[in-house]
């Protein structure tokens, strides 16, 4: 089987622009591909997971990752996908954001000269002279053509400002440069920024030529991975202090039984065949291939020694024990504990909760437990016999745990 098919067979590709000349290039190893990352935050999430897997499968057969940073586009904000306005970030935070990426993506893929690079757009977007952009770039696109785009669409009802419908002009410029200077002629999205991929092809077919135009491939990956990355908490991160490793391990842990084998054959470099055998076990089977891709996703991210601690951690909770392991644990004193403390404190001081409020509204929507039992009362006090071996056990909605102990 060829790198394309499989990544066909793994459910990664959901519309390509020139599939023969793909085949190709990504068969042979020829393609310098680009994938753009916003550094809209200091953590990439696992929304990211299958750009990350993708560029690390294309590398291991031979073909060259470009990671785009988007350090320039991450002053104007990207409304694609969005039905608000971004807030603007300072060059300090955008440049931290960057250097947080790299780390993080260090684990997935190999950067060196002959390998995968990082670039910023920040080097050539923040160089540009405006009155030249509209002579030379904002000729080559069409308005009512950037209006029929969805990323547009969706929020002309609520406003659109001018800043944000430059985005698609700054995102097929990214194109043309790498283009030019890097040698990309692939790119890779997902479906929310197809008509700005679109618009790399034609700006560079408008200014380089039919030749060039058709050098150039755009691939659209699968939606699927957007929707990986949120859950009713907000984003699971790949930093660990934002996510601890096993709260990461409970996440894939707990994915839905109808996800979980699609989850596989995206996320993790299992064999196809190994996945295919897969897809006959049922009811507690499924468990186990839960805790196969928890186990694998959470090496890949964090290590193995980390991986082997959350699923330890993970059974001791299955099997209703309170060693913790790398759960995530809160120290309270006996001076500071007193004769009791509410239940709503122990929720703020944990974390679980960032206000009283918010701890008031979980508790109303049954959404906590203290060792093993829901809790209906705002003003539940626990004392020390709610800790057995000195140990309280709180579970926040279904994948979300926490220890607190007395010292």
């Amino acid at each position: 089987m060829t790198i394309y098919d499989e990544l066909v067979a793994r459910g990664l590709i959901a519309q390509v622009t020139d599939e023969e000349e793909i085949k190709e290039l990504i068969n042979t190893g020829k393609a310098t591909f680009y994938i753009g990352f916003d550094p809209t935050a200091d953590s990439l999430h696992v929304g990211h997971f299958m750009a990350l897997c993708l560029m690390k499968r294309l590398q291991m057969a031979g073909n060259k990752p470009v990671v785009l940073i988007g350090g320039g586009t991450g002053y104007v904000g990207d409304p694609s996908g969005r039905t608000d306005m971004r807030s603007m970030m300072t060059p300090e935070v955008i440049q931290h954001n960057c250097d947080c990426f790299k780390k993080q993506m260090e684990r997935f893929i190999e950067f060196g000269d002959d390998k995968a690079i990082m670039v910023n757009n920040a080097d050539w977007l923040l160089k540009l002279n405006y009155v030249e952009l509209l002579r030379e770039v904002g000729a080559c696109f069409s308005v009512n053509n950037m209006l029929r785009a969805e990323c547009y669409k969706q929020r002309m009802e609520k406003g659109l400002s001018f800043r944000e419908f430059n985005y698609m002009i700054m995102q097929s410029y990214d194109f043309y440069h790498l283009f030019q200077h890097y040698g990309c002629n692939m790119q890779f999205g997902g479906d929310d920024q197809w008509s700005n991929m679109l618009g790399g092809r034609e700006l560079i077919r408008r200014k380089l030529g039919k030749d060039a135009y058709a050098m150039t491939i755009t691939l659209l990956m699968n939606s699927e991975g957007k929707k990986m990355g949120k859950t009713a908490n907000g984003a699971v991160w790949l930093d660990p202090n934002k996510t601890s490793p096993f709260e990461f391990y409970q996440y894939w842990r707990n994915v839905g039984d109808a996800d979980v084998l699609k989850c596989i054959r995206m996320l993790t470099f299992l064999p196809l065949e190994e996945i295919e055998k897969m897809e006959k076990w049922e009811g507690a089977e499924l468990n186990k291939a839960k805790e196969i891709l928890a186990f694998d996703l959470t090496k890949l991210v964090h290590g193995e020694e980390e991986a082997i601690k959350a699923q330890t951690a993970a059974k001791a909770l299955f099997e209703g024990g309170t060693q913790g392991g790398s759960i995530p644990t809160t120290e309270i004193t006996k001076a500071e504990f007193g004769e009791g403390i509410d239940i709503i404190t122990i929720l703020t001081q944990t974390g679980l909760c960032a206000s009283r409020s918010e701890g008031r509204r979980l508790i109303q929507q049954n959404g906590l437990k203290l060792n093993e039992e829901k809790v209906t009362a705002f003003d539940y006090v626990l004392t020390e016999a709610d800790f057995e071996d000195g140990t309280a056990k709180l579970q926040k909605g279904k994948k979300v745990f926490h220890l607190v102990k007395l010292v």
